[in-house]
């Protein structure tokens, strides 16, 4: 996909992308405290949804078709949403704290929100066809 904003050569460089990346080094180092026993339980599922994130954004924009990587950024968005229950379970489960929840949220709540725009995005430049 060829972007009139020169400043995007790669999703490296999508906003979407970047948060995405820190929230999945944050939950990556946050499992780290979790009990043992939940390695192959809620650690494995909240390392997959959150790496899911970040794939599926580079693959969708490595299809170089608009409408192609609008669904592989709703499959990303749909992790987010995955990822949110998660955090919830863990903090009901009292494997986090209010504080490590709290900001798990906002950066969830933000990676929506550039996700949304990007698709956004995506959908205008379809539109414009």
């Amino acid at each position: 996909m060829k972007s009139e904003d020169d400043s995007i050569k790669s999703f490296e460089d999508l906003d979407c992308w970047k948060i995405c990346r820190e929230l999945r080094k944050f939950i990556s180092e946050l499992v780290k405290k979790y009990p043992k026993e939940e390695k192959y339980r809620l650690v494995n599922d909240m390392l997959r949804s959150s790496r899911s994130l970040t794939y599926n954004i580079a693959e969708g924009y490595g299809r170089f078709h608009y409408q192609e990587n609008i669904q592989f950024c709703r499959i990303s968005r749909g992790s987010l949403y995955e990822l949110k229950d998660q955090i919830i379970c863990s903090l009901d489960e009292g494997f986090i704290n209010d504080a490590d929840y709290k900001k798990s949220l906002e950066m969830i709540k933000r990676a929506s929100s550039l996700l949304n725009g990007y698709i956004n995005y995506l959908s205008s430049k379809v539109n414009k066809k």
